[in-house]
């Protein structure tokens, strides 16, 4: 789920129980198929791919289940997944957006209907919510392959930066979408480290939930979203998210 630091967000990821990383392992391998599709099998030729086997690795996917997912997605008779993003509000009008990767919109749609639903949200319209956040792009540098944290500031501006900010054991790049690929390419050739580099939605306006019952059913709606398998990520602007 995305609401703050990407960072944040990756390590998450990292951090989950054995059970829970074959589900990430899962979420990733969809991407990937969607990319293959897109792009073809060769990483070389597909950024996108080369992009999503990088973060595969920084979540901790073994080469051997990357070298998997790349052929069985390659095949002629390979499952085509579809992208999809749905909206609606969390409880006390929190915006939520979803976006999956599904080879059956049916169950996808109302799957994510019922957690809205059951957790005092409600699924809306495409664009009731995604007019409140901007899209952008995020490049994730390793801290251990920086030695002057000015001097990286200074690189990535000069190559096209908007924001930059420190995280723990990381640094955030931020960008404009259509430069986030240069930005990472120029970073990378001045021996910086890239573990993500990934498109990002951040929200212009946040909301702070108060009741108990609201902190409790948004929870509980975040983790359910987080959980399917179908679905890739979750934005929301609820201000006080762990």
């Amino acid at each position: 789920m995305s609401g703050h630091s990407k960072w944040k967000n990756i390590m998450h990821k990292k951090e989950k129980t054995d059970a829970q990383r074959a589900k990430v392992f899962t979420k990733i391998g969809k991407e990937m198929a969607v990319a293959i599709r897109a792009g073809g099998p060769d990483p070389v030729a597909n950024s996108k791919l080369a992009d999503l086997i990088a973060k595969a690795k920084g979540l901790n996917v073994p080469n051997d289940n990357i070298d998997r997912i790349i052929k069985k997605f390659s095949g002629a008779d390979a499952v085509e997944y579809e992208e999809i993003t749905y909206e609606g509000y969390g409880p006390a009008g929190v915006a939520v957006i979803v976006e999956a990767a599904t080879d059956s919109r049916n169950r996808t749609a109302g799957n994510v209907r019922h957690y809205f639903d059951k957790f005092g949200g409600k699924m809306g319209m495409t664009n009731c919510v995604s007019y409140m956040f901007t899209t952008v792009g995020v490049v994730i540098v390793d801290g251990e392959s920086v030695k002057d944290e000015d001097k990286l500031m200074e690189d990535a501006l000069e190559a096209g930066a908007s924001d930059f900010s420190a995280e723990e054991g990381a640094f955030e790049i931020t960008t404009e979408v259509n430069d986030l690929f240069a930005v990472r390419d120029a970073l990378a050739a001045k021996g910086y480290t890239i573990l993500s580099a990934e498109e990002d939605r951040q929200p212009s306006t946040y909301v702070e939930l108060e009741k108990e019952e609201d902190i409790e059913n948004m929870t509980k709606l975040l983790e359910y979203l987080e959980d399917d398998d179908d679905i890739q990520e979750v934005y929301h602007n609820w201000s006080n998210a762990d």
